[in-house]
């Protein structure tokens, strides 16, 4: 008796070896496999950004990323004795503007460089939920991060779908004319901050935003060859279901379940021998973490 549903492995036409550049934007499964990657030798570069949530924030580095495009410091605001910018984590802010501005202009640099290489691009998006600044230079523009700044400094927005995709229809567009492949997935972690249900409608929002990327028009035009969907939110959500397979806050994968996505990522994306390859690479990296004891003469 098969006692869950399984969410059958199909090899994508997007083969992945340890001679692919890679890159990956957005929300904690961009951590999460961005992580397994690294561990297994692959040429990855890894949320440059830092953990990114809504699409549109995800657009406007990417674009940015794309041109080469420094950004200036209306940017940049402080807060609690730090400067920090709207359009990255909070690991990059520091309590002197230049260098913060000089760390974030690193990570766009570094994001072209990756880009001009032609990568797979490994798209995850976390939430339609997203933060709008209410006043200053960039007032109306989504930030990536609030940096906890008092909420009057923001307005919440659930985005439309129709939002999502006037940003995404043309960034999609040129990524394919470069000639790089695209890999959407939606993360799985439940943001219940939100509320279970507005949960629900901000994840319906992004599968189908993803799905009418893919497929802008089902009915008349060819779907994407350059876009691809991978299922990880299914395969938390509807191949284990069960809290065994969460964290300690209910919400994100655990381990164990970061294992059974990756297992799975791989046998989607690469032939065995790259997965042999991965095993060994991975163990190589655990045995560099360890200092060998030496004994006193």
């Amino acid at each position: 008796m098969q006692l869950y549903t399984p969410v059958a492995v199909t090899p994508s036409p997007v083969r992945i070896s340890h001679q692919t550049p890679l890159m990956l934007l957005g929300s904690c499964f961009s951590d999460n496999i961005g992580l397994k990657l690294q561990q297994s030798g692959f040429d990855v570069l890894s949320n440059p950004f830092g953990t990114l949530y809504n699409p549109l924030s995800i657009a406007l580095v990417l674009s940015r990323a794309l041109d080469d495009n420094e950004i200036d410091p209306s940017y940049l605001v402080h807060h609690d004795g730090v400067w920090h910018s709207w359009l990255h984590h909070s690991r990059f802010s520091n309590p002197d503007p230049d260098i913060c501005l000089q760390l974030c202009n690193q990570t766009i640099h570094a994001a072209h460089n990756q880009l001009i290489r032609k990568p797979v691009l490994i798209i995850t998006f976390g939430t339609a939920y997203t933060f709008f600044l209410t006043d200053g230079p960039l007032a109306g523009q989504p930030v990536a991060n609030c940096h906890k700044l008092p909420p009057q400094n923001f307005s919440r927005t659930l985005l439309s779908l129709q939002q999502i995709l006037d940003t995404w229809h043309p960034l999609l567009q040129r990524l394919t004319n470069l000639g790089i492949q695209t890999i959407f997935t939606v993360s799985p972690i439940r943001h219940i901050a939100d509320g279970l249900h507005q949960n629900q409608i901000s994840k319906s929002t992004l599968h189908l935003a993803i799905q009418s990327l893919l497929n802008p028009d089902p009915n008349d035009s060819p779907s994407n060859n350059n876009a691809h969907y991978y299922p990880s939110y299914e395969i938390l959500l509807d191949q284990l279901r069960d809290y065994r397979f969460y964290a300690r806050d209910m919400c994100h994968p655990s381990d164990l379940a970061v294992d059974i996505i990756w297992q799975h990522f791989q046998e989607t994306h690469m032939t065995p021998a790259t997965i042999q390859q991965n095993i060994l690479n991975t163990k190589k990296a655990k045995q560099s973490l360890h200092t060998p004891i030496i004994a006193n003469p």
